[in-house]
C-alpha cells in the first residue's frame, strides 16, 4: 500500500487544540485507523499509527517552540520520533534554519511530508534509525512522547544526555509517562493539553517541556 494514499484516506485535516496555528492530517477516531493499520499490518509489518494523533507531549513542545522562537531561530533542529511532524513543523515556523524529522515508520514519514506541505514549511525526513548517533550539525534536538516504554525510554534518555553533554539544547515533551526519568531534567514550561479519552485516561493532561541535562541532577535543577 502507498503510504501517502493510506494517510490521505484515513485522516482529515484539523488543528491540535493547543497549537491551532498548525494544521495536520490526523485520525478523528482511534479505532478505525487502528483497524485499518492492523489489516495492512498482516501484510506489511506496520507499527501502530502513532503518527495519526497529536499527543500531549508533542503539543506542549510545539506550543513552547512557537511561543519561544529564539530557542530554534536560525539553528539546525532534529526532531526525534517525529510522528505527525507537529514539533518539526513548529520548529520550522519558529524560524529554524534546518529541520530534520527522524521517524522510522514510513507511513509516519508520508504523514510528515503531507503535513509539512499543508503548513508550507520545508522539513527533511529521515527514516533510518538515528538513535545513538551524533551529527555535529545538530544544535537543538527535540523529542515528544518517547517515554511510554521502559527499554525505549532508557535508551533515548541516555542518548539525549550524551547530546546535552556536547552542548546541544535538548528539549523533551512529556505528559507524565511512566518511564520519564526522575532526575536530570529542568522544567521549561507546562501547558494544560485537552486530550481524548480514547487516547488517555482523562480529558486533559499536563504537557511539560523539559530541558534534558547531561548530569543526573534532581528534577528542577
Amino acid at each position: 500500500m502507498d503510504p501517502a494514499l493510506f494517510v490521505r484516506g484515513n485522516t482529515v485535516v484539523t488543528a491540535p487544540p493547543l497549537v491551532p496555528e498548525i494544521r495536520l492530517r490526523l485520525a478523528t477516531e482511534i479505532t478505525p485507523i487502528w483497524q485499518a493499520t492492523e489489516e495492512t499490518l498482516a501484510r506489511s509489518a506496520l507499527p501502530p499509527p502513532f503518527w495519526a494523533f497529536a499527543w500531549a507531549g508533542g503539543q506542549a513542545l510545539a506550543r513552547y517552540l512557537l511561543d519561544h522562537p529564539a530557542e530554534v531561530a536560525g539553528r539546525s533542529v532534529l526532531d526525534f520520533g517525529a510522528g505527525s511532524g507537529l514539533v518539526a513543523i513548529a520548529a520550522a515556523k519558529a524560524g529554524a534554519a534546518r529541520v530534520l524529522a527522524a521517524e522510522t515508520d514510513h507511513f509516519a514519514a508520508a504523514a510528515i511530508a503531507a503535513n509539512a506541505a499543508l503548513n508550507d514549511v520545508a522539513i527533511a525526513v529521515r527514516t533510518t534509525d538515528l538513535l545513538d548517533t551524533i551529527d555535529p550539525r545538530w544544535e537543538v534536538v527535540t523529542a515528544g512522547d518517547v517515554c511510554y516504554e521502559r527499554p525505549m525510554a532508557d535508551r533515548v534518555t541516555a542518548w539525549l544526555r550524551g547530546l546535552a553533554a556536547r552542548g546541544i539544547l535538548v528539549l523533551l515533551g512529556d505528559p507524565g509517562r511512566a518511564y520519564l526519568p526522575r532526575e536530570g531534567l529542568v522544567e521549561r514550561a507546562r501547558y494544560l493539553v485537552p486530550t481524548s479519552r480514547e487516547l488517555e485516561d482523562r480529558d486533559t493532561r499536563d504537557g511539560i517541556v523539559w530541558e534534558v541535562l547531561s548530569e543526573r541532577a534532581p528534577i528542577g535543577g
